[in-house]
């Protein structure tokens, strides 16, 4: 099987089991949370499968969606999936902020080193940018879901897929020239 192909199925399967399930309930969160679960823990176990680990970010991701979902539906309050997004890239922020009080070098050449070699002025500086996206991202979250939900819910999920992937998306592409004026031949 194509490994591209799975990545791209086990990456984004779970998202479109969610809305799947959310535009045919008629935008209930309570029926679409449960197969979006399901659809994320079994992405996590065919990654297993596959390449015998789980990256870190899918699976922190993984954990969080079913403590947050599973508190959404316990307690029958979406706030909690609601904050599921800001939590997470409050953790990446924070990450990426602490991590290089614990190693010797910034967690993101930990995470991606073996992808780019870059110098450790490369690497900082990029840590820098990634942590910064990521505590906006929460920001940017918070405002979405604390201006529109409860009463238009359904601006937050559209924002939360194809608003925060495509500025995700951008972000990176931005960060090319650093990569590139940064970038040591190995």
């Amino acid at each position: 099987m194509n490994k591209s192909f799975v990545k791209f199925v086990t990456d984004f399967g779970p998202l479109l089991v969610f809305f799947f399930f959310y535009y045919n309930s008629d935008k209930n969160l309570k029926i679409a949370i449960p197969p979006f679960i399901i659809a994320t823990l079994i992405s996590l176990i065919l990654v297993w499968l596959i390449e015998k680990k789980i990256p870190m970010v899918p699976l922190i991701s993984g954990i969080l969606i079913t403590f947050f979902g599973g508190l959404t539906i316990y307690f029958d309050n979406p706030i909690f999936i609601y904050i599921k997004p800001t939590i997470i890239n409050i953790l990446f922020g924070l990450a990426l902020l602490f991590g290089k009080y614990f190693t010797n070098e910034p967690i993101l050449k930990k995470m991606m080193g073996k992808a780019i070699a870059l110098s450790d002025d490369g690497w900082e500086l990029l840590s820098k940018r990634w942590m910064l996206f990521f505590f906006a991202l929460a920001l940017i979250n918070e405002l979405v879901w604390r201006i529109y939900c409860p009463e238009k819910e359904y601006i937050w999920v559209n924002f939360k897929v194809w608003g925060m992937l495509p500025i995700t998306f951008i972000f990176t592409a931005f960060q090319i020239s650093l990569i590139n004026k940064y970038k040591i031949d190995e």
